[in-house]
C-alpha cells in the first residue's frame, strides 16, 4: 500500500453559500412556462352603473332573467373576474449561471 497525494480539489475552501446559489439557480432551468388564459374573467359584456345607485362602481353584467345579471365583473375582487396581474408566459423562468461559479461549487461540494 503506497502513499498517494491528495487531489488539489479536495483542499478547495468550503463555500456553502456558493453551492446553495448555484444549486438554486440551476434547479430553475427545469421549469416550464405557465399562465392563465388571456380571456379569463373578461368574457362577459359588463359596464359600470356609475354613481348614484348606492353600489360600488365596479362594472356589472347587463341583462335580466338570470342570477348573473347585475353581478360585478372584470375586477380581481369579483367572483368570476380576472386575477390581479395575470401570469404571463414571458416571465424569466431560466437562470444563467457563471461557469466559474459552477466549477467552484462542484469543488466546494466534494
Amino acid at each position: 500500500a503506497g502513499d498517494t497525494t491528495l487531489p488539489e480539489v479536495m483542499t478547495a475552501p468550503l463555500r456553502p453559500d456558493i453551492v446553495q446559489f448555484v444549486h438554486t439557480n440551476m434547479n430553475k432551468n427545469h421549469r416550464q412556462a405557465y399562465a392563465v388564459n388571456i380571456h379569463a374573467g373578461k368574457q362577459v359584456s359588463a359596464s359600470s352603473w356609475g354613481t348614484g345607485r348606492a353600489v360600488a362602481r365596479i362594472p356589472r353584467v347587463g341583462g335580466g332573467g338570470t342570477s348573473r345579471s347585475g353581478q360585478g365583473a372584470f375586477g380581481n375582487m369579483c367572483r368570476g373576474g380576472r386575477m390581479f396581474a395575470p401570469t404571463k408566459t414571458w416571465r424569466k423562468w431560466h437562470r444563467k449561471i457563471n461557469v466559474t461559479q459552477k466549477r467552484y461549487a462542484v469543488a466546494s461540494a466534494l
